[in-house]
C-alpha cells in the first residue's frame, strides 16, 4: 500500500508517578531526517531510537517529542503566582491612570486565561531513564511510529487514487490527440504542396512525394505515443506493485514529460498543441503530488 510521508502519531504510558508522551510528525523530504526534540530519550539510545524510526518510516523530516506530565495523585495543575500578580498589578496602574475601577474578579478571570499562568505539570526530563522505564518508553514510541504509519497508509490511499486520475486524464488527451492524426496530415501536405510548388517545376511529382514523406516523418509522433503509454503503464505498475515508490516515480514522471513535450514540438495542429498543455497540467499536479509519497 502506497503511503505519504504527511503524518502524526501519539501513544502514551505510565512510569512511575508520571505519565509519558510520546508524539511524532512527519512531512516530505528526500531522505530520513529525524529529529529527537526530547532529552527524555538518553544520548546513548538515540541511534538505536534513530534507525528503528528510519527502519519503519523509510523517508521523511520526522519530528519525534516527548513530555512527561505528573499524574494527578502525584501533583495537581497549579497557579503561576509571581506571573498571576506581575499581570495584575500591571492590569489595576492602567486602570487606575484612567479614572476607571474594575471588579477585581473580572481582573482575575481574565488573567486566568492568559498563556502560562496555569501549570499543567507537562515538563521534559533530563534525568536518567532506568533500565526498566526505558524499554517501556522504547515501547511506546514503536506505538506511536505503528499510529503514524496508520496515518500515512490512509493519506497514501487518498493520494494514489488522484495521482491514478491523473494519469488517466493524460490518456484521455493523448486518445483525444490521435482524433486530429489526419487532419493534421492533410493540413501539413497542403502547407507543403504550396510551398514546394514555388521552387519546385510543375508536373515534377516525385520530388514532391518526397518532400512530403521526408516531412511527414520528421512530424510523425507514432513512436511519442507508444512511449507515452508505455511510461504511464510502467508508472501506475510501480505505484501499486512497489512498497516505497516515490523516488522511481519521480524518474519515470520525467520521462512522460519528455515524451509529450516532443509531442508538443512536432504537433502542428492547434486542437493536439491544446491537449498537450492540458496533459502538461496534467503531469505537473502528478509531480506534485508523488513528492509527498514515501
Amino acid at each position: 500500500m502506497v503511503q505519504s510521508m504527511t503524518g502524526y502519531g501519539k501513544a502514551e504510558c505510565i512510569c512511575g508517578q508520571d505519565k509519558i508522551i510520546i508524539e511524532i510528525r512527519s512531512v516530505n523530504g528526500k531522505g530520513a531526517d529525524i529529529s529527537l526534540k526530547s532529552q527524555i530519550i538518553p544520548r546513548e539510545k538515540e541511534i538505536e531510537i534513530r534507525q528503528m524510526i528510519t527502519k519503519e518510516l523509510s523517508r521523511g523530516n520526522i519530528d519525534l517529542f516527548a513530555t512527561v506530565e505528573s499524574s494527578p495523585g502525584n501533583s495537581s495543575r497549579s497557579i503561576n503566582s509571581d506571573l498571576f500578580n506581575s499581570y495584575y498589578d500591571q492590569i489595576e496602574t492602567l486602570f487606575d491612570a484612567r479614572g476607571h475601577k474594575v471588579d477585581p474578579s473580572q481582573i482575575a478571570s481574565a488573567i486566568l486565561k492568559l498563556p502560562e499562568i496555569i501549570d499543567n505539570n507537562k515538563r521534559e526530563v533530563d534525568e536518567t531513564i532506568q533500565a526498566e522505564s526505558w524499554e517501556r518508553i522504547k515501547e511506546t514510541v514503536n506505538e506511536a511510529v505503528k499510529q503514524l504509519k496508520m496515518f500515512r497508509t490512509e493519506e497514501g490511499r487518498k493520494l494514489e487514487e488522484e495521482i491514478r486520475s491523473r494519469v488517466d486524464y493524460i490518456l484521455e488527451h493523448l486518445k483525444g490527440a490521435e482524433v486530429y492524426e489526419s487532419e493534421r496530415v492533410e493540413s501539413v501536405k497542403e502547407r507543403l504542396k504550396s510551398k514546394i510548388e514555388e521552387f519546385i517545376p510543375a508536373g515534377d511529382n516525385n520530388r514532391f512525394e518526397q518532400e512530403i514523406i521526408y516531412y511527414l516523418e520528421k512530424l510523425d509522433i507514432t513512436e511519442e505515443k507508444v512511449r507515452l503509454r508505455q511510461h504511464c503503464k510502467y508508472f501506475l505498475d510501480t505505484l501499486s506493485g512497489e512498497e516505497y515508490p516515490g523516488k522511481k516515480l519521480g524518474f519515470i514522471a520525467q520521462e512522460m514529460g519528455r515524451e509529450i513535450n516532443t509531442l508538443g514540438s512536432k504537433a502542428n495542429h492547434s486542437q493536439i498543441q491544446m491537449l498537450v498543455v492540458q496533459m502538461k497540467d496534467e503531469l505537473e499536479k502528478i509531480k506534485e503530488q508523488t513528492l509527498n509519497l514515501v
